[in-house]
């Protein structure tokens, strides 16, 4: 299940990647082939009410943060590599349940949230310090 779920993952973010404000509307109903609408929607809102933090470093490394509807953030790893069994990891509960334990789920949305604001150019940027950058992707740990 786990690779397959890998897969269906890169196939996503393929479709996301593809996404632009033209043709907003149909990666979005492309995506329902492997997005529940209730994801859709949830990370819709998210990235519409400018809740994807984006810190980034001098040097280009970048470190993503989401606002959740409780106001709890939520740090997100968009990327993390081939050489493992997940392409994406988040902090919340929903991502430890619904991706993780029962496999019903690729993405939560506020995974989905940064991978949209990205390719919408809605992510609030903020640069960072080497130091700060640390300090916010060890804090998760």
């Amino acid at each position: 299940m786990a690779e397959t779920a890998l897969h269906f993952g890169y196939v996503a973010q393929t479709i996301i990647n593809s996404i632009d404000l033209d043709n907003l509307e149909e990666g979005i109903d492309k995506l329902r082939a492997f997005i529940p609408d209730t994801t859709l929607v949830a990370a819709l809102d998210v990235v519409d009410r400018d809740r994807v933090l984006r810190y980034k470093t001098p040097w280009g490394r970048s470190h993503y943060e989401v606002f959740g509807s409780t106001s709890t953030c939520y740090a997100v790893f968009p990327q993390l590599g081939f050489s493992t069994s997940m392409f994406c990891y988040c902090t919340c509960p929903a991502f430890a349940f619904a991706v993780l334990a029962s496999n019903s789920h690729l993405m939560c949305k506020h995974v989905l949230a940064v991978y949209l604001a990205e390719r919408l150019s809605k992510c609030i940027e903020r640069t960072v310090t080497d130091e700060e950058f640390v300090a916010r992707t060890t804090a998760y740990l």
